[in-house]
């Protein structure tokens, strides 16, 4: 176990060395500039997102000093992740932002976006999730190949789509999500984001009417929720 955490470690930056966390900093803006730009506008750091973005690149990282940003919220870099706020102030486009420059500099917490459209389509195209959930059609040595997945806009889109109920959908994505977040060794460990409109407690009423026991309610304490305030960006 010392020495799988060793070489997981050694994967990562050391974003506590203040030329490092500069350095990626500075990326991480380019790299905000490069997707905005076919929207012919400048990435705007500000007094609303401007922790928010502290965090998640030392989080996303596996600094410690995540745990520190925001003191007493109790925010773990273990925990899976959402972003809550009203529609327009950023969530997704963090994310995005966030999928991309982890992937330019090759980071194993690379995820991939994805909305509750995507997913719900998937299903009523092959009657599962595997693709976003096991991934058990990509086996490796007979071991599942999940990856981790950012999930935008979570329980907005509640109505039939097509016959498929969204919402009882949603629900069996984040149990399988949190099996496998769960279960795994640390460093096979698979992590789950999410971006919502809703607050906690809407959020949370939401899924109690698919999930009587409040099976899916408990596990959002498996989640870091991050509050992004301000207006709408766009």
């Amino acid at each position: 176990m010392e020495d799988e955490q060793s070489r997981a470690k050694q994967a990562f930056p050391d974003l506590s060395d203040e030329e490092v966390y500069g350095f990626h900093c500075r990326f991480l803006v380019r790299v905000a500039n490069d997707i905005l730009s076919l929207q012919s506008r400048k990435f705007v750091i500000d007094d609303n997102n401007r922790d928010i973005l502290r965090f998640l690149l030392l989080y996303f990282n596996e600094c410690p000093l995540a745990e520190e940003v925001f003191p007493g919220r109790g925010y773990k870099l273990h925990k899976n992740l959402i972003l809550m706020g009203a529609v327009g102030v950023g969530k997704t486009l963090l994310m995005q932002i966030f999928s991309e420059y982890l992937r330019r500099v090759g980071n194993p917490r690379y995820f991939q976006c994805v909305s509750v459209t995507q997913v719900v389509n998937h299903y009523k195209l092959h009657n599962n999730m595997d693709l976003y959930t096991y991934n058990e059609e990509d086996l490796r040595g007979f071991q599942i190949n999940p990856y981790h997945i950012c999930l935008n806009d979570i329980g907005m889109d509640n109505a039939p789509f097509y016959g498929v109920d969204t919402l009882s959908v949603m629900n069996d994505f984040l149990h399988a999500r949190n099996e496998l977040w769960s279960n795994l060794a640390i460093s096979d460990r698979r992590f789950t984001y999410l971006t919502t409109n809703l607050n906690v407690k809407q959020l949370g009423d939401t899924f109690k009417r698919k999930d009587a026991f409040g099976r899916t309610v408990d596990r959002f304490k498996t989640f870091n929720v991050i509050d992004c305030p301000g207006e709408s960006r766009r």
